[in-house]
């Protein structure tokens, strides 16, 4: 990207901007290369509960002072946090870039953790941990990351389980930020109507005082595989069954993409022809792709009936197989196709950006130019999404159901039927 700049201050803390003419507002934010697997057994929901508190007061603002300053100017400020990133960010105006930087460095850098608020939020991350354990089709990918990476950080859920949350305090916050936010897990990015030299120069006055120290050593995440079936009389039976795919880093990758994509990624993808479509079993089936640095998950989901989950689970599996063989030169280009679209319209809003120049060069070390995406997907033939797809499913699924799943193949069984 010629827009593109990178800058590495002496501590380690890198910032990437897209400067994105035409565009009179701006999205800047923290990307921090910490989340979910990077907790210990016994602080697992901690960097969901730091993302929180972030919000609720600094040493210098209130919580209702942080969103009124960013909505003063008519401005919007979020945060999320996954399995290997919490991210906090703002859209602004051009003109309120540097108010931007200046609150997201200030509820990065300076939280207050104030023990009344604390509690404040815990019961509002109670709340949201049991809406989760009360939306199926949501609970289910929590169950089968845990089928897939069973007793290790990156299998568990982000949102931790209430027993935990119910006993974090400041010194769990405070140990959490000490382990994992030093300036080398820090990129500051942003894009849009923004000026790269300006956001350096604030920047090294807000961030250049931190001292470097080294990262926590992430554990590298070891794929099992096994079935997790949680009977309950719901509207729907509800089937998930995933495969391990390659990582962020892997030749694979574009290939994974492309074979998902074409899977199931979309109202003409196969599965969705095939099962839904022909065969009526169900009304939502897709097929997504997870990425980690050193490891990936393919994952198939459907919500079916309870009479017809063991119809929908073979006719998964034959189609999976079937792909070894008779992936039609359409399917490869539609799905390629799609991809490349996809790419393109997520650049056209400065969200999108900052988002993705943020993740490539904490991924990459380098923010590829959407023309070589493009290219490294055309480059992918037929014959080597034949060899990914043989190779994906020649490996143990992980597999969870949840609903009226008595009449569900074991996984077993559908390993069996994998393998014939």
């Amino acid at each position: 990207m010629s827009d593109t700049n990178i800058t590495i201050l002496d501590n380690g803390l890198r910032i990437v901007t897209r400067n994105m003419p035409g565009l009179h507002s701006a999205t800047l934010g923290l990307w921090v290369g910490a989340g979910g697997r990077d907790e210990r057994v016994e602080q697992n929901g901690i960097a969901h509960f730091l993302e929180h508190m972030a919000f609720k007061g600094t040493a210098r603002r209130s919580a209702l002072q942080i969103a009124e300053e960013i909505e003063d100017v008519g401005g919007y400020i979020n945060a999320y946090t996954s399995r290997d990133t919490t991210a906090y960010y703002a859209r602004v105006l051009e003109a309120d870039t540097a108010l931007a930087l200046d609150v997201i460095s200030d509820i990065v850098l300076n939280p207050a953790f104030d023990q009344r608020e604390i509690e404040v939020e815990r019961g509002v991350i109670l709340q949201e941990i049991g809406q989760s354990l009360d939306t199926p089709d949501d609970v289910i990918f929590d169950w089968l990351q845990e089928a897939a990476y069973p007793d290790q950080a990156i299998g568990r859920t982000i949102l931790g389980p209430a027993e935990r949350v119910s006993g974090f305090g400041r010194p769990d916050l405070s140990r959490f930020v000490a382990e994992h936010y030093g300036p080398e897990q820090l990129v500051l990015a942003a894009a849009g109507a923004v000026d790269h030299d300006a956001i350096v120069r604030q920047a090294e006055t807000v961030f250049g005082g931190l001292t470097k120290r080294p990262a926590a050593r992430r554990d590298a995440a070891r794929w099992t595989g096994s079935e997790t079936r949680r009977i309950k009389d719901l509207e729907q039976a509800h089937f998930t069954l995933a495969f391990e795919g390659p990582g962020y880093l892997s030749p694979h990758y574009h290939a994974s993409q492309i074979w998902t994509v074409a899977m199931g990624g979309g109202m003409s993808s196969r599965l969705f022809q095939k099962i839904r479509e022909e065969r009526g079993l169900c009304y939502t089936i897709f097929a997504q792709s997870g990425f980690h640095d050193d490891t990936g998950m393919m994952t198939v989901y459907a919500g079916t009936a309870a009479e017809d989950v063991a119809e929908l689970a073979h006719l998964t599996v034959e189609e999976l197989k079937r792909s070894v063989d008779d992936l039609s030169d359409a399917e490869i280009a539609r799905a390629k196709a799609q991809l490349k679209a996809g790419t393109l319209m997520g650049l056209e809003s400065s969200s999108g950006q900052a988002e993705r120049i943020a993740r490539s060069l904490a991924i990459w070390g380098r923010v590829p130019d959407p023309a070589e995406t493009a290219a490294r997907l055309d480059a992918v033939t037929r014959q080597d999404l034949a060899d990914y797809a043989a190779g994906l499913i020649a490996g143990r699924p992980a597999m969870a159901l949840y609903g009226p799943v008595e009449r569900a193949p074991s996984l077993d069984a559908l390993s069996e039927r994998l393998a014939a």
